[in-house]
């Protein structure tokens, strides 16, 4: 057991953060010179959704401060990787971007030296959602860091974060978990039988957090079956807006029903910690408190409704991509095996052009809805789009850009 046992696929980059770690030992044993091509004061994790990104940072993180760089069975790897170790920072949001205010309070906390583990090291896991006054906040600590702080900085790709950023830290790229392995994990780890966990993983197209939720659920393997009707439930101009307007129900029936289950603990947290429903005056600043989470969880809520679409066109490209390799016999295996038949089918009755436009009306929706285009918009766009097999009409209206 040791702490990168949850990186599934990730070989290559654990071998460079566990040269790291050395390195890491070696300074702290007065080595500084062992150690100058394995570690630096500040690392850029990126990756594609689901490789792993914030396990990473975790890992290394626990590892930095283990006295077996890594053993996964002792107290600082525990607390470390749990966000319970007093030396180790990790920040993440559930918001639409990270604030300023956050980033000044995990800069202050750099600053100081460890109280207990060997290294103060400092884990943003959503770095790609650094305003631009975090961003410039975060910039002179990363510039000249306290002799035992550790950066560790998260992202999608190394262009979602600022150059000045980037341009300071060391990359490190995750790929693509492959099928294989996230299956192995899934039956090792989980005991999911052998053909749903090959399934899951091909589904999941490598998000390991997707496969564990294919292979457990079946309410989420359910609702992608239902999104991946929709290609073929597309005969008329109603059906495109309905079809629409159904992802735009099902992402927020998701989205509510996994908000409903933190906020009311949140609230009811909250309200402890103000003294809402004790004898006694009412604080004044209850009101205030209380509103400013109301709307943290509408922001939360909406980047979760955002979030499930996205996998939702995700599944749907995935399909096309299916239709494409078998009208261009390219041999390559199907993401959805199970839906051979139908995307056989499907193929027969189009062409490769028609095909790649329908991908791209898919990539251009899911742009338009990062930039926040009205979703049911921009998804009203993309299924007339996939009806007609045109790309060329997928234009969306300035006045829903807000």
């Amino acid at each position: 057991m040791s702490v990168w046992d949850d990186l599934v696929g990730q070989e290559p980059a654990v071998a460079v953060l566990r040269r790291a770690v050395d390195g890491a030992s070696a300074v702290l044993r007065g080595e500084a010179g062992a150690a100058v091509a394995g570690m630096t004061h500040a690392w850029l994790i990126t990756g594609p959704p689901g490789s792993g990104r914030s396990n990473a940072g975790r890992a290394f993180a626990a590892a930095l401060q283990c006295a077996n760089n890594g053993c996964g069975e002792c107290n600082d790897c525990r607390t470390a990787l749990s966000g319970a170790h007093p030396d180790v920072s990790l920040i993440r949001t559930e918001l639409l971007s990270i604030r300023v205010s956050e980033v000044r309070e995990l800069v202050r906390r750099a600053a100081m030296s460890p109280t207990q583990g060997r290294w103060q090291v400092m884990v943003i896991e959503d770095a790609d959602r650094l305003t631009e006054q975090a961003a410039d906040a975060l910039l002179k600590s990363i510039e000249e860091p306290a002799p035992r702080t550790v950066w560790v900085l998260c992202a999608p790709t190394v262009e979602d974060v600022v150059p000045t950023i980037r341009s300071r830290c060391r990359l490190l790229v995750l790929r693509t978990p492959p099928a294989a392995a996230v299956a192995e994990m899934l039956s090792a780890k989980l005991g999911v039988d052998a053909d749903l966990a090959w399934f899951a993983a091909r589904a999941a197209q490598g998000h390991i957090g997707r496969a564990r939720a294919l292979a457990r659920d079946p309410e989420v393997r359910d609702r992608r079956t239902r999104v991946l009707e929709v290609p073929f439930a597309l005969r008329d101009l109603g059906a495109c807006l309905k079809a629409a307007q159904q992802l735009v129900d099902a992402a927020k029936e998701e989205a509510k029903a996994s908000a409903e289950k933190v906020d009311e603990k949140e609230r009811a947290a909250l309200e402890q910690a103000l003294g809402v429903g004790t004898k006694g005056a009412k604080p004044r600043e209850a009101n205030a408190a209380l509103k400013e989470l109301e709307d943290q969880q509408k922001a939360r809520a909406k980047r979760w409704e955002r979030d499930v679409l996205d996998r939702s066109l995700v599944d749907l490209m995935a399909l096309y991509r299916d239709v494409l390799v078998v009208q261009t016999r390219s041999g390559s295996d199907l993401i959805n095996a199970e839906l051979q038949r139908n995307i056989e089918q499907l193929a027969a009755r189009t062409t490769p052009e028609q095909t790649v436009r329908r991908i791209d009306a898919i990539a251009m929706c899911r742009e338009a809805i990062e930039a926040n285009v009205a979703p049911l918009v921009a998804l009203e766009a993309m299924t007339v789009s996939l009806f007609e097999g045109r790309s060329d009409g997928f234009t969306i209206p300035r006045r829903v850009l807000r």
